[in-house]
């Protein structure tokens, strides 16, 4: 499905997109480049960056090397963005193998908490002070199915993004008097290449059969650029503290 862009819907307006090299985070980039946004597009990978901008030319599409897990990386993003940032999209994000609990290593928790949820936490830091400052600031964050269930990953990714709708709703709470608006979207299945292998045969089993009947077909990653934009948008201006459920149904089940 090709969703159609909004012409100048964020022109003038500079907007950070974090792990926009493949998938959401792509294709979000790429509608908020075709709607007139000046894009800071960061990925872990430099490569996947080169291909981003070889189809988003010239100054409106600028990429950023670097973990956003990383506070220097963090500090270099927002400096390459410039004085005034008007939105984030904190996309950036990992599986974890679909490991329950008893199996769970300290190398896998930690890395999967650490982008997954100290990497928005350090972004929002990084852009707050200016927003609140200039009165004007919208921030979408990536949360998950797996945000509001326990059956739709491992234990770690779970958390994480259980943790990570709660600092969605807690940021709104600060900042919404601010002219800040703080949400998320809560993706289902979506065609992307995140790597997300069952290494653990008990979650298989456990996890399997409730996927198998739950799951509706998985969307295309520009359906949910669509939901992030229109959450960026002003057509979304009375929303904040909002968990967008873009999942095609899922969380009804």
């Amino acid at each position: 499905m090709t969703l159609p862009a909004i012409p100048n819907r964020f022109a003038g307006r500079t907007i950070i997109v974090t792990g926009a090299g493949s998938g959401i985070g792509r294709a979000t980039a790429e509608r908020l480049y075709n709607e007139g946004a000046r894009v800071i597009a960061a990925d872990i990978s430099g490569p996947r960056l080169e291909e981003l901008c070889t189809e988003c030319t010239g100054d409106s599409m600028i990429p950023v090397v670097g973990d956003v897990s990383d506070q220097a990386d963090v500090d270099a993003l927002v400096a390459a963005a410039g004085p005034v940032i008007d939105g984030l999209v904190n996309n950036a994000g990992i599986m974890d193998a679909f490991l329950p609990t008893a199996e769970m290593t300290d190398e896998v928790w930690d890395r999967v908490l650490r982008v997954n949820l100290t990497s928005q936490m350090r972004t929002m830091r990084a852009v707050l002070p200016g927003m609140i400052e200039r009165g004007f600031g919208r921030i979408v964050n990536l949360a998950s199915e797996a945000g509001i269930r326990a059956g739709a990953s491992g234990s770690a990714y779970t958390a994480s993004k259980h943790a990570v709708i709660g600092l969605t709703k807690s940021t709104a709470l600060f900042y919404g008097p601010k002219g800040v608006r703080c949400n998320a979207v809560a993706p289902g299945a979506v065609i992307t290449n995140i790597e997300a292998p069952f290494l653990s045969a008990w979650a298989g089993e456990r996890l399997g059969p409730i996927m198998q009947t739950t799951i509706p077909a998985p969307a295309q990653a520009d359906e949910l650029a669509a939901s992030i934009c229109w959450l960026l948008s002003e057509d979304s201006s009375n929303v904040n503290g909002a968990i967008l459920m873009s999942d095609g149904g899922w969380s009804t089940v």
